[in-house]
């Protein structure tokens, strides 16, 4: 199966985002979105259940853009407890169809110091307490995710991070992202582990939503902001929460300017993406036998190829 170009996804796909909205989703540390005009809160009923908190929907320029807490607004949900599925059909519904997510990780290499920043592109999945996908119960779906994160999106966040980055900071783009199911911090085991596999960051959320995000045919890509070595580093003192959080408050205003920036381009250039079609070679149950309630419950999603459910 040959992979669009650039140019087709544009011609197909660019009359549908021209309304579209931006989703940003913020994690720990930012739990609001500077520079939102015209704020108000929606709240979201969803087939699976309430999304993490209200979503605000805002304006930066041309461009509605919905930001979500994705551990609420007063961080009072675990990675295992965020309602993933939720959240993503919540921004889904409301006509999002790109992501950036900001989000907290460790670093797995020396390269990558603490207030250091990350636009990965590839993940491995270390969890095991989570729905992963948005289907099931009498429906099949296999969406493509040899690249996890959208290209075209993470340029754009990599060229905008890059350009505001301090001195004595630096942006890397890609690297694999580790995903554990936490709440707890690696043992010094397991960080070596996935020294050795390679990886470049760890974190507990993003692989999650990146699947579901796929699934909602929504570009995603991560703004990982790195606030500690983990516990690998012999010269540096194993992660704490203390760290983590004053780290987080010194990447935060910067965080904001990032997203804000790049929110602005999203705007200008309104970018298609492979991530816009997942679902199109993905269903792989005839229509006819999926049961009804399914049917009704993903029907946001299989509208486009199926026609709006109705009975």
């Amino acid at each position: 199966m040959s992979t669009p170009s650039q140019g087709d996804l544009a011609r197909e796909f660019g009359p549908q985002l021209g309304t579209a909205r931006l989703g940003v989703i913020g994690g720990s540390g930012l739990y609001a979105m500077d520079g939102l005009e015209e704020v108000r809160a929606i709240d979201v009923k969803t087939p699976f259940g309430n999304p993490s908190d209200a979503l605000r929907l805002g304006r930066i320029g041309d461009l509605e853009v919905v930001f979500l807490a994705r551990h609420g607004a007063h961080h009072s949900l675990t990675p295992t407890e965020v309602p993933y599925r939720a959240n993503l059909w919540a921004l889904r519904s409301l006509g999002v169809r790109w992501i950036l997510s900001v989000s907290a990780v460790g670093s797995l290499q020396e390269g990558i110091r603490p207030l250091d920043m990350v636009v990965p592109d590839q993940f491995i999945d270390r969890t095991h307490q989570r729905p992963i996908t948005m289907f099931g119960e009498g429906l099949v779906a296999h969406v493509t995710f040899a690249d996890p994160f959208c290209p075209v999106l993470s340029r754009l966040l990599g060229d905008v991070a890059e350009s505001l980055m301090p001195q004595g900071r630096s942006l890397h783009r890609g690297g694999t992202y580790l995903c554990m199911e936490g709440p707890a911090f690696s043992t010094r085991a397991e960080s070596e582990l996935y020294r050795s596999w390679g990886c470049s960051v760890i974190g507990m959320t993003n692989h999650t939503e990146a699947r579901l995000a796929r699934e909602c045919e929504m570009a995603y890509t991560t703004l990982a902001m790195a606030t500690d070595y983990d516990c690998w580093h012999q010269e540096h003192a194993s992660v704490s929460v203390e760290m983590v959080i004053d780290n987080l408050r010194a990447n935060a205003s910067l965080a904001q300017d990032i997203i804000r920036m790049a929110a602005q381009r999203v705007a200008v250039h309104r970018p298609p993406s492979g991530a816009h079609h997942a679902l199109r070679h993905a269903l792989m149950t005839p229509m006819a036998a999926v049961p009804e309630a399914t049917r009704r419950r993903v029907d946001l999603l299989t509208a486009p190829y199926w026609g709006s459910f109705s009975a």
